[in-house]
């Protein structure tokens, strides 16, 4: 298959694309088709395929069950789920887990993260994402993070549960240590999930100091533990809502550990704004971790939904253009490059958190994955909400859209 006539993240050249049994073979200007299927993009932009650095698929499609989170506050949003958890089936996890990844697809996401709840005696969700991994695999790469919703320390068999989890296949480690019931199960608990990746050989992905509160400091032992152990860059930070409460003085000193240790930071626009600031009156925090000063800093930074209609966010989006739409006013990075840039929090930021390595991107020898937009370049793409026109994953297409057209009757 020839792809003609590409710009290629952001490029202002344009590019075509031989692919060869699902493999990008060459990616050069004006290359002669040799009897193969030609794609003529016109002018479109390519880019890797988008990725959902931070999701939870077991709780996904679930809002209202059995009862609406009616606060907005992540506390309630717990309580709610802890009561659906009861109502878990292998089927019902399935149903709901094959139509959110199908969701997903649909908008050009081809690789996701997600954190499964394993404070559950039986595991669950746990077992059935572990099937689904393989299941779904030709459509989605999916990434299992074990995730402690309930606590480690603060939940019956917490520690047990974890490693039962890494046993069973996870791919990483979680932990909440705002959600402990003492700073000291908090500490114990971030040391606990960093032993345990080491022991396994796995990926860290905490939710860390997910709260308003000035005093949640959960990112400086993560990333201490991080530095001193050599993880570094298999760890990663989600959330850090705390951070938007931390004085500058306290970041100061913060921000030099966290550029030693390398971590990396996932922030969930849409999440983190409808769920943080809820106990303020005005003036009301925006509870987005302080993303800028973070890429300043030299840390990456992806963008991540968090949640798909379940207790803690009541609609049903699975878009990436809408999670970088929100980051970027929120964030207040709404300078042409840094929109046009912006892309690299769902693509490039995003599989450096996963710890993807070089097999992603759209390089020669890579696996033919990429998504292609209706417009020349992301700027465009953000502001006119342009369409995804394709998904191609290993060479194969996989998702197309048809542009709606619309007509204005005014006038002549």
């Amino acid at each position: 298959m020839l792809i003609k006539n590409a710009y290629i993240e952001n490029s202002t050249e344009l590019m075509d694309i031989r692919i060869i049994d699902g493999i990008f073979s060459e990616i050069a200007p004006n290359l002669k088709a040799n009897h193969e299927e030609i794609l003529d993009l016109q002018g479109k932009a390519v880019f890797p395929p988008f990725i959902e650095s931070h999701v939870h698929l077991d709780t996904c499609l679930t809002a209202g069950q059995p009862a609406w989170n009616q606060s907005g506050t992540l506390f309630e949003g717990i309580e709610r789920w802890s009561e659906r958890k009861k109502l878990l089936s292998e089927e019902d996890i399935c149903l709901r887990v094959n139509e959110a990844v199908r969701m997903q697809a649909e908008k050009g996401i081809q690789y996701v993260r997600t954190h499964v709840d394993i404070t559950d005696p039986n595991l669950l969700a746990l077992k059935t994402m572990v099937k689904l991994r393989e299941e779904l695999k030709d459509l989605m790469t999916i990434q299992i993070i074990a995730f402690p919703q309930e606590g480690i320390l603060s939940f019956p068999n917490g520690k047990e549960l974890l490693e039962e989890a890494m046993k069973l296949g996870a791919d990483g480690v979680g932990a909440i240590p705002h959600f402990e019931f003492t700073r000291e199960y908090a500490v114990e608990s971030i040391n606990y999930c960093v032993d345990l990746a080491m022991r396994y050989d796995a990926l860290i992905d905490v939710h860390c100091d997910e709260i308003d509160d000035p005093e949640a400091k959960g990112l400086e032992v993560l990333a201490c533990r991080a530095l001193e152990t050599g993880l570094k860059d298999k760890v990663t930070a989600s959330h850090t809502t705390a951070m938007h409460s931390y004085n500058d003085a306290y970041c100061s000193k913060l921000f030099r550990l966290l550029k030693m240790s390398d971590i990396n930071f996932v922030a969930n626009p849409l999440v983190n704004i409808h769920l943080q600031g809820r106990f303020d009156h005005y003036p009301k925090r925006r509870g987005l971790t302080r993303v800028k000063e973070l890429l300043a800093n030299g840390n990456n930074v992806s963008f991540g939904h968090d949640d798909i209609f379940d207790p803690w966010y009541p609609l049903r989006n699975t878009d990436m253009i809408d999670v970088v739409h929100m980051g970027l006013h929120v964030g207040q990075m709404m300078g042409y490059e840094e929109i046009m840039n912006s892309y690299q929090f769902i693509t490039n930021n995003a599989a450096q958190t996963l710890f993807l390595g070089d097999s992603y991107g759209i390089k020669v020898g890579n696996s033919a994955d990429f998504v292609v937009l209706n417009a020349p370049n992301f700027y465009e793409v953000v502001s006119n909400r342009s369409e995804l026109l394709y998904s191609f994953k290993a060479g194969k297409k996989i998702v197309e859209t048809k542009p709606a057209e619309t007509v204005l009757f005014y006038g002549n």
